[in-house]
């Protein structure tokens, strides 16, 4: 297998990891009129991705390459900007949809690139990965919406 697939897989994972661990931050410290909303739909779509990583890695396994699994990798991997300081939950929701879509960007190179070299099973499971962010994309969106 090609270093430019398993680079590919790397962004799409570190992405999604660092949207994972930026989700459960906001989780934590959403404050407001909406908390118990805003901390629930935070946390559900912070378990989700979560429940989803591990797959990911096992997958990248598959390609003899080592899934990234440290603060630096991610950082080098993802286009996702860490948060230092806690926005308010307006700007957490605007966040999240801005880096999901980065998220799914990276999970459709992914996808092509796995498809092109008839590699099904991964390609499958990124497949529903889209599908899960463009959910979460809706979710997001539709509480912005005023």
């Amino acid at each position: 297998m090609d270093d430019q697939i398993k680079i590919t897989v790397k962004k799409a994972f570190s992405n999604s990891f660092v949207f994972y661990l930026k989700t459960h931050f906001y989780h934590w410290n959403v404050e407001g009129r909406m908390f118990a909303q805003d901390h629930e739909l935070f946390g559900k779509i912070y378990a989700e991705v979560q429940e989803s990583l591990d797959a990911f890695a096992e997958h990248i396994r598959t390609l003899d390459s080592y899934a990234p699994g440290t603060f630096d990798r991610f950082k080098e991997f993802s286009n996702i900007q860490q948060e230092s300081n806690v926005p308010s939950a307006e700007q957490m929701y605007a966040n999240l949809l801005d880096d999901n879509k980065k998220v799914i960007v990276s999970l459709n190179d992914a996808f092509a690139e796995l498809e092109q070299r008839n590699n099904q099973g991964f390609a499958d499971f990124i497949a529903g990965r889209i599908d899960a962010h463009k959910k979460h994309e809706w979710m997001l969106r539709s509480t912005l919406k005023s």
